[in-house]
């Protein structure tokens, strides 16, 4: 009977190291398949070291995964350090609201920043991670590293949708599976589903009509903004039903337009959402050329307003979202009368990171005071 049990055991054994290919496979491991289609071999709950490492990993793992088994940082992210990338310490960054004390404390997996579009491998090693969640989706260089440092390396991805984007929810859903956090992932995914719904809802019937016309500027771009900025596909605007007075750009996605368009346009413009990233440069700018606003309606009608900047070391998701519904506010005010942006901000951070971060965002040096409508003689004057 023994030796019988025995044989079944072995039998159920050798079709389990079949089934996985031949392989043996550790308790608890299971395949997953990442962001940029990669499968990687994970074991769930089981990372006590993690390395976050490209533009946006870090902002991404912080919504899901436990910051204190972080065990390095890039410079960029740490502002202990005096030589580092500085380009956005003056742009509030939620996560760096939120942990930024904690990242000080840490050694450094790379330099980071937008000109960093390499890993540091040598960096990375000295950490001695367990795990890695990189945003560097490119799948050749990833098995690489992968390879080298003998570590699961993860992938992240959002989309042009940014935080409404269906690639957004699947790397929360993916880090939640990863760090044992599934039940943090979804509620954070039904919160912002739930916020777009809203949104939707209010501003369903309002026709064409009825809706003015909006120019969305100083959209980051690798760093690079001014009032000439903008995007004729901003998702923001699409959420709210709002009519974008930019309408035949020959690409999707943040671009120039060129000078003489964006006069052309002026005398359409009933709004314009300027995004806080842009001020630093439109200002020297209207210094020099006061009159370069004077073709827009919006200008000459005091309808400027101030949109949080979103754009950051990739993109501040929860300030997007928070921007949807200043937006929506600013172009239809009477449906969005009960909408405090302090309060709804609040909400927003609570839902990501489980704190109020609205004052500490509107103190950033870029943020100048938070969501407002620009007095346009004296903020520009």
């Amino acid at each position: 009977m023994k030796k019988g049990i025995s044989l079944l055991l072995a039998l159920v054994m050798l079709l389990g190291f079949f089934a996985f290919g031949g392989e043996a496979r550790a308790e608890g491991e299971i395949t997953i398949t990442d962001m940029i289609g990669r499968e990687v071999t994970v074991t769930p709950g089981s990372y006590e070291r993690v390395v976050c490492i490209g533009a946006g990993a870090l902002r991404m793992y912080s919504y899901i995964g436990d910051v204190s088994l972080l065990c390095g940082v890039e410079d960029i992210d740490n502002t202990s350090l005096a030589e580092r990338p500085k380009m956005f310490d003056s742009v509030a960054r939620p996560y760096m609201l939120a942990y930024g004390e904690n990242f000080t404390e840490l050694p450094s997996c790379g330099v980071g920043g937008p000109q960093a579009q390499t890993a540091e491998a040598e960096k990375i090693l000295a950490c001695d991670p367990d795990i890695v969640i990189s945003e560097y989706e490119d799948v050749e260089k990833e098995d690489a590293l992968q390879e080298q440092l003998g570590v699961p390396v993860i992938t992240l991805k959002a989309g042009p949708g940014g935080v409404f984007d269906e690639n957004f929810f699947g790397t929360m859903r993916m880090l939640g599976e990863i760090f044992g956090n599934e039940e943090k992932a979804e509620a954070l995914c039904s919160f912002i589903e739930s916020e777009r719904a809203e949104i939707e809802k209010r501003t369903a019937d309002i026709a064409d009509e009825d809706k003015p016309a909006v120019y969305i500027c100083g959209l980051g771009n690798w760093g690079t903004t001014n009032h000439l900025m903008t995007a004729q596909n901003y998702i923001a605007f699409n959420v709210a039903n709002v009519k974008n007075v930019v309408t035949d750009l020959e690409a999707p996605g943040i671009q120039a337009i060129e000078e003489e368009k964006f006069v052309a346009l002026g005398e359409d413009m009933d709004i314009i959402i300027m995004d806080a990233a842009a001020v630093k440069n439109i200002k020297p700018l209207y210094a020099e050329t006061p009159d370069m606003f004077d073709t827009c309606k919006a200008w000459q009608d005091g309808e400027v307003y101030l949109e949080m900047a979103y754009n950051a070391y990739y993109t501040n998701y929860e300030i997007a979202l928070a921007n949807t519904w200043f937006i929506a506010k600013t172009v239809y005010p009477e449906l969005f009368a009960d909408i405090d942006m302090t309060a709804k901000t609040n909400e927003i951070t609570q839902a990501f990171y489980g704190m109020d971060l609205a004052e500490q965002i509107a103190a950033a040096p870029s943020s100048f005071g938070g969501y407002q409508q620009i007095d346009t003689a004296s903020f520009f004057g």
